[in-house]
């Protein structure tokens, strides 16, 4: 008998669920036991090959997904503060928990994706291409960065880094209706000036 208030005792004090009689062990979502890099070379491996529109781009969201997994619930937070902010266009918020963000974890490449996306946002384009070369070094598949440096370099009027980044860009994902209209136009145009 003792022994049963024991396991009662263990099992209330270790805060699992207890258990009816004659029930049977919750349903618990184990974690996935494929490590994040295993599942960003599947994910990008099917956007590769999808020819899909609608496919990839919920292939490309399920990447997005697993980019903003930060594995700290503080780091999430201000992620989300960040966004918030951004969306109200209070820009310098945003950047401050930005500059927190990429401070406790370097290695987070989306923090420095966010951070580029504000100084955008904000014309800041030197910086926005400071943080997003910093993000390629994290992560070279990031087609969200490498199309904010496409568009960064067209507005500069540099059309050749342009087409580059836009080639790199589909080279990822081939379904980017936007990089495959830009690089249509920018290899006209580049055609048409005589590279």
């Amino acid at each position: 008998m003792r022994n049963v208030f024991v396991l009662c005792a263990a099992v209330l004090m270790s805060g699992a669920p207890a258990l009816a009689a004659g029930s049977t062990l919750p349903d618990v979502e184990k974690p996935s036991a494929i490590d994040p890099q295993a599942k960003l070379d599947k994910l990008f491996a099917e956007l590769k090959r999808e020819r899909n529109e609608k496919a990839a781009e919920r292939i490309s969201a399920r990447i997005g997904a697993v980019w903003a997994e930060s594995g700290s619930a503080n780091i999430d937070l201000m992620m989300q503060w960040a966004q918030k902010a951004a969306a109200r266009k209070q820009f310098d918020v945003a950047l401050d928990f930005l500059d927190q963000v990429v401070t406790m974890k370097p290695d987070y490449a989306e923090g420095w994706n966010r951070r580029a996306t504000v100084h955008f946002m904000m014309n800041n384009f030197a910086k926005s291409m400071v943080d997003i070369q910093r993000t390629l070094e994290l992560e070279p598949r990031h087609f969200g960065a490498l199309a904010g440096l496409a568009q960064i370099m067209k507005g500069r009027g540099n059309n050749v880094l342009a087409l580059d980044a836009y080639e790199r860009v589909l080279a990822i994902y081939p379904m980017m209706r936007g990089a495959q209209a830009e690089v249509a136009t920018l290899s006209e145009d580049l055609v048409g000036e005589g590279i």
